[in-house]
């Protein structure tokens, strides 16, 4: 060391590195996610006002469940990209998922216009793989696979169309769709499944090699 400072001896000053600070709770990707947390009552309210067929207020559930969808395209992308992440978000944005779909499955059910053993299934798989993601967790994270996109992306399309009241062509065209939404609902859960079998094999050999 010369005692002489660096900037006078032609050097250059580093910056320290910046210390990233935890995102507080009342971040743009929570508040997206609280939206959608109270929008499930509003639209349950919506969905079966007036007995629940009037098509009217199936079209004001429909622009809620529509708004919870978009919602949740962008909530998990904003608090990636700009480090929102929180222990908060991390328990709610699932049980928001889980919310709305769930929410809009047992009201239609309930309304004669979708048969319970397809809420059944739907929901058993959410539900299931939730609990089983977190079985994992201390393992690894089980990623969302283009399945499982295409899977949210069926189920909701399918759904929103269970909830307009349509007549004709789209009526028709809805129950393929909801059964697009089935078959994908089946398949990538039991994909997860296997990953996460694969997932608890791999740390319980890597916790007897480290005895």
């Amino acid at each position: 060391m010369t005692g002489v400072p660096a900037s006078a001896a032609g050097g250059h000053h580093r910056p320290a590195a910046a210390t990233v600070r935890p995102a507080g709770l009342w971040n743009i990707a929570n508040i997206l996610t609280m939206v959608r947390l109270l929008l499930v009552p509003g639209f349950v309210l919506l969905m079966l006002h007036n007995g629940g067929y009037d098509p009217a207020w199936r079209s004001f559930a429909w622009a809620a469940f529509a708004i919870a969808m978009i919602t949740d395209l962008f909530d998990g992308h904003l608090a990636r990209r700009y480090n929102l992440v929180t222990d908060f978000g991390k328990i709610a944005d699932p049980i928001a998922d889980k919310a709305i779909m769930g929410a809009a499955l047992i009201c239609l059910s309930a309304l004669s216009d979708l048969p319970w053993w397809v809420t059944g299934v739907i929901l058993f798989r959410e539900i299931g793989i939730t609990l089983m993601r977190f079985w994992v967790i201390r393992i690894g994270v089980i990623p969302a696979s283009r399945g499982g996109k295409m899977k949210t992306l069926a189920q909701g399309t399918a759904v929103g169309m269970y909830i307009l009241v349509l007549t004709g062509p789209l009526a028709s065209l809805r129950f393929w769709v909801m059964a697009v939404a089935v078959v994908l609902t089946v398949v990538t859960g039991l994909d997860y499944v296997r990953q996460a079998v694969v997932l608890r094999r791999a740390g319980r050999t890597t916790e007897e090699a480290t005895k």
